[in-house]
């Protein structure tokens, strides 16, 4: 029995050093995997922030090295100037409207364009189109489009309404500019949202609307209390896309307006390029660029762990 027993505790011990070897084996070649993916993203994302944090703390032009120590006079400086908060204040109206307006609307067509319309393959190929355009050819288009006197815009208003004053959509000094820069993001990424919506209803059985459908629910009535909940994690996905690309937008309305006319578009992306490169400040750039970070990580990093927990949750 002694014997037996000898050989079954030298058997388990046995099978324990070979598990931990094959844990450490396996912990191995995952780092090994890693390792490429994480050099390249230590290269091209935590170094340039924390070079950008560097920065922040001097009065810099980007000639030479940094040696005028400024401390936090930088951070300051954003904090009370108007123009900085002009701009922050621009962003969050394209955050509002985004939520209120672009989202409801692609979530409302990809209901329409889901299942039962015909020809809905060719109506999301149409809707999809304009996201594949970059920025740059976007905003040259509708720089055309709401030209003042040869814009289509306005021909076309002028040939409905042949008393119509051709207004100037981008020169004027309101927020006049900046919800017709909306409607290029709108028309930009309208159907990229909507294709997100499309392939979470395609996850929705049939049979779970036909069952509401025979238990005598409106159309409505499936919608509201089927299909949006089930499109639960859908939503807040694009929720947080929308977000975070409206606090980073810059392509769009540099190639528009630059940002003005004085300041009435500006985004902290354009005030941070206008300031850190174009008047030779990257000090004071590198600063406005942190703050930026800082507040993308923040909502970021509150949004997945306060809203999209439940999406990760296996």
């Amino acid at each position: 029995m002694q014997s037996i027993s000898t050989a079954i505790s030298g058997s388990a011990s046995v099978n324990r050093r070979r598990s931990v070897h094959l844990r450490r084996e396996r912990t191995f070649t995952i780092i090994l995997f890693l390792l490429p993916a994480a050099a390249l993203y230590s290269l091209l994302v935590i170094f340039p922030v924390l070079q950008a944090a560097y920065y922040g703390f001097y009065k810099w032009n980007g000639l030479g090295p940094a040696t005028n120590f400024v401390g936090m006079d930088n951070y300051l400086r954003i904090l009370r100037d108007e123009i900085f908060q002009q701009a922050l204040w621009h962003n969050i109206v394209l955050i509002v409207l985004s939520l209120v307006t672009q989202l409801p609307l692609a979530l409302a067509c990809a209901i329409l364009v889901g299942r039962h319309l015909r020809g809905r393959s060719f109506f999301r190929m149409i809707y999809f189109l304009p996201f594949v355009l970059s920025e740059v050819v976007a905003g040259l288009i509708w720089s055309f489009i709401y030209h003042p006197r040869a814009g289509l815009l306005n021909w076309l208003l002028k040939l409905v309404f042949p008393a119509w004053e051709p207004p100037s959509w981008l020169g004027t000094p309101n927020l006049l500019v900046l919800f017709c820069i909306f409607v290029v993001i709108t028309w930009k990424y309208f159907g990229y949202h909507m294709i997100l919506y499309v392939a979470g209803l395609q996850n929705i059985p049939a049979e779970v609307e036909e069952a509401a459908q025979i238990d005598g629910a409106s159309s409505w009535q499936v919608i509201r209390y089927i299909i949006i909940p089930l499109l639960g994690r859908t939503i807040r996905l694009t929720v947080y896309l929308s977000v975070l690309g409206s606090l980073q937008l810059f392509d769009l309305v540099w190639i528009m307006t630059q940002g003005g006319p004085a300041n009435s578009s500006n985004t902290m992306a354009t005030y941070m390029y206008q300031f850190g490169f174009l008047r030779s400040q990257l000090g004071y750039g590198s600063s406005i660029a942190l703050i930026m970070f800082i507040i993308c990580f923040s909502f970021s990093l509150i949004y997945q762990r306060k809203v999209m927990h439940q999406d990760f949750a296996v």
